[in-house]
């Protein structure tokens, strides 16, 4: 018991060791999602403004990167707070748990739609999500049971109302947590009602989502990397091409770029709001709750962040494309962040 004990103690006077070095530090350093990023940035902005302090230093590494960067310890060297496009993992709870990351707190921010878009020059399209996993699944069933590589080239083999043009679509990475939404709300859908996929599902659960979750790597569809600036480029120079990413990607660059219908309905603002859009997604940010009483401003960004002005449904980060909870909601997210509620309490 002793043993026990003492090892306890040591412990917690490491983390205070290394949560006191983090007072080093000046600014905030936070990473995560390239989809939480702008909203993050926008925060990070008028706290700089209002406080007179320096800004955080914001790291775009993706949803994945981020957790590894977030849970790889307390202490000046690793990242105070996550955005996150999806909920934690269970494995990076872990990965948190084994570094000693062991309080921290989840905020659902808002809602983001997932948005499949294009060069404003480009062909007007409206697709399902069956359509979409015939354009870009690495495997289709044969129908006698088994599965093909995936042959479309072009929209137009998929279905003859759509343009007769090469499918190409630039999309984020493994690491990211747009490809994982746009995975299961997406992929997933589109697969399921396909021939002989749901009593696939019932037989082996695992060799369904293989086949519903993979994208093809022969060309039609490019990993482009967590710079979503990369793809705006690149759909700009090819009218053809599409690009997926979060709707606030889409809102900033309307005057370039416009939107493909999902079942008939455009990605807006209210469509995400109202639930009519079909793929859409949650977005969080995570705080490291060692770090509040060490990094200087830290409890001031995050009182900033959890402000009406922020995420209240007229604030400055709806004005950036952000879905606000409602108002009940938004009210005991905050409560919850703004007390330090420890995640999985």
């Amino acid at each position: 018991m002793k043993s026990s004990i003492l090892t306890a103690s040591v412990a917690a006077v490491a983390i205070v060791a290394s949560a006191g070095y983090a007072a080093a530090r000046d600014q905030i350093k936070i990473v995560g999602s390239s989809t939480v990023f702008p909203y993050t940035q926008a925060v990070a902005e008028e706290y700089g403004n209002k406080s007179g302090k320096a800004a955080p230093v914001l790291e775009s590494t993706g949803t994945g990167g981020g957790f590894k960067a977030f849970c790889g310890g307390v202490g000046v060297d690793h990242a105070d707070i996550t955005g996150a496009s999806r909920a934690i993992k269970d494995s990076e709870v872990k990965l948190c748990a084994d570094n000693g990351v062991t309080d921290m707190t989840e905020a659902l921010i808002g809602y983001d739609g997932l948005s499949i878009a294009h060069s404003r020059q480009g062909p007007e399209m409206n697709l399902t999500e069956e359509q979409i996993f015939k354009a870009l699944a690495a495997e289709l069933p044969d129908g006698k049971g088994g599965f093909v590589a995936n042959p479309n080239k072009k929209w137009s083999e998929i279905d003859a109302s759509l343009p007769d043009t090469e499918i190409l679509a630039f999309g984020p990475p493994p690491t990211s947590g747009t490809r994982d939404a746009f995975v299961e709300l997406t992929m997933h859908d589109g697969c399921k009602d396909l021939p002989g996929m749901a009593d696939l599902k019932t037989a082996d659960a695992d060799k369904w989502n293989e086949v519903c979750s993979r994208m093809r790597q022969d060309g039609p569809f490019v990993e482009a990397g967590e710079n979503d600036n990369l793809i705006v480029q690149r759909l700009e120079s090819d009218p053809n091409a599409v690009g997926i990413f979060g709707y606030s990607f889409l809102y900033e660059n309307s005057d370039k770029l416009k939107g493909v219908k999902i079942n008939n309905v455009d990605p807006t603002f209210d469509t995400i709001a109202d639930g009519s859009y079909p793929i859409s997604r949650p977005l969080y940010i995570y705080i490291k709750n060692a770090h509040r009483d060490v990094i200087p401003g830290m409890k001031d960004f995050i009182a900033e962040y959890m402000s009406d002005a922020a995420l209240g449904p007229d604030g400055y980060l709806a004005e950036r494309g952000l879905t606000p909870l409602s108002d009940e909601k938004r009210a005991e997210v905050s409560k919850a962040v703004l007390e330090g509620k420890k995640f999985g309490s």
